[in-house]
């Protein structure tokens, strides 16, 4: 198969999955059938210039990131079938391609009837990103992404479209969209939305790209990378880990995002088996985090990245390469560092992934306790890592349910009484 017709056909694709539009659809308005664009699509045909002229022409997603983010945000809100399917390799990988987060042509500063553009525009998208970020932290993904998907297509495709004072105001309008952008995506992820957040993390790093933002890309691809590995693609993972610690996305970063870039990079590659290289990876992410100081010029999306944070990715990185113990003490410093009213969701992931690896270690006591605590902190909270928590609490305790061990049969009454109330949202 052409290497370069490959990567083309993964952008064609791309661009007509984030429009929500099917292949069949397609073949209907082209004068090319159904098979022959599936074999463009998937690289086993070269495509010729005007397959690909009719799909920037119709998707935008291939050269214009403001229409992918408007036809990203439609379909969400209309709830189409494309963002209901699974985890698509083809579509993280066309953030990689050759030019894909590279800068687009300068857009006209002049345009009649256009939206103009000041730095109170920035604040005012900035303080969205800053509220919504809170409420994740706090309630998890399931809460409020649909606003912020309406105010992404409505408010920010129109200041992207607009006028800006000067070139600077310019790209941090993109910056802002693109964080926004980020923050949908990682709701949905956090909800087990896993396609449309890919498509929020994909669009996030092309504004970011016209923003010329390089720390914003590394977090972004830093939060790709977080996906993946959740959902067992090791190798995308890796690959996103190691693009987000590429250059001056970790170089001129500040030294908070730099750990926390650096972390995920060791998680990385530990899930990778790749043991030693992330040892030394989370070595670097301690004292990264040891460098931030109060007086450093931190953007407002590192917020929730602190000693319970490093300690909670450790903590994975170290339970993926099968040292339970020193799983277990980071986690434990974790939960011991955050201040759980502001961070609700993750400290009940937290304690349940801490539960697991005590079950794991033949402490079910331990790890009961440790479930209760963690299902109290569940209580509000709308996330599909809370759920997976539950449903493995459930899986880990059924052995034990007919030995009748205490406290086995509680724990796992109360994890399906969540789940039971989450379904029935």
């Amino acid at each position: 198969m052409d290497s370069h017709a490959e990567l083309v056909g993964a952008q064609l694709r791309a661009a007509r999955e984030a429009a929500g539009v099917s292949l069949a659809a397609v073949a209907a308005q082209i004068h090319y059938g159904k098979s022959v664009l599936a074999y463009y699509e998937t690289g086993r045909r070269t495509p010729p210039t005007d397959v690909i002229t009719w799909y920037e022409e119709h998707f935008g997603g291939i050269q214009d990131p403001v229409a992918t983010l408007l036809n990203v945000g439609k379909a969400d809100v209309e709830r189409r079938s494309f963002l209901r399917v699974g985890y698509s390799s083809a579509l993280s990988a066309s953030v990689l391609l050759p030019g894909a987060l590279t800068s687009a042509s300068a857009r006209p500063t002049t345009k009649l009837g256009a939206r103009h553009v000041g730095k109170s525009d920035v604040a005012a998208v900035r303080d969205v990103m800053a509220l919504f970020s809170q409420i994740d932290q706090r309630l998890g993904g399931g809460h409020g992404r649909t606003a912020v998907v309406q105010y992404l297509t409505t408010e920010v495709v129109s200041y992207l479209n607009g006028t800006y004072v000067s070139e600077a105001v310019r790209r941090d309008m993109f910056s802002a969209a693109s964080e926004l952008a980020y923050l949908a995506g990682w709701m949905a992820f956090d909800n087990d939305e896993h396609s449309a957040a890919q498509r929020y993390f994909n669009v996030a790093t092309k504004l970011a790209g016209e923003a010329e933002d390089e720390p914003l890309i590394g977090h972004i691809l830093r939060a790709m990378a977080h996906q993946a590995v959740d959902l067992g693609h090791y190798s995308d993972g890796l690959k996103f880990a190691e693009a987000s610690v590429t250059g001056n996305r970790y170089e001129s970063a500040c030294p908070r995002e730099r750990a926390l870039l650096k972390v995920v990079h060791g998680k990385a590659l530990s899930a990778a088996g790749r043991t030693a290289e992330s040892a030394k990876a989370l070595l670097v992410a301690e004292r990264d985090l040891a460098a931030a100081s109060a007086s450093d010029d931190e953007p407002a999306r590192v917020f929730f990245f602190s000693e319970a944070s490093l300690a909670h990715e450790t903590a994975c990185a170290l339970r993926d390469a099968g040292n339970l113990i020193g799983a277990a003490n980071q986690f434990e410093l974790s939960v011991r560092k955050r201040k759980v009213t502001s961070f609700a969701r993750t400290h009940a992931v937290t304690l349940g992934y801490l539960g697991t690896v005590q079950a794991r270690a033949g402490q079910l006591e331990q790890a009961c306790d440790t479930w209760k605590s963690a299902l109290d902190a569940m209580d509000g909270v709308q996330s599909g890592r809370t759920r997976n928590v539950a449903r493995d609490i459930r899986a880990t305790v059924a052995p034990y349910i007919r030995q009748q061990v205490v406290g086995v049969g509680d724990i796992d009454e109360r994890a399906e009484q969540y789940l039971t109330r989450e379904r029935r949202k």
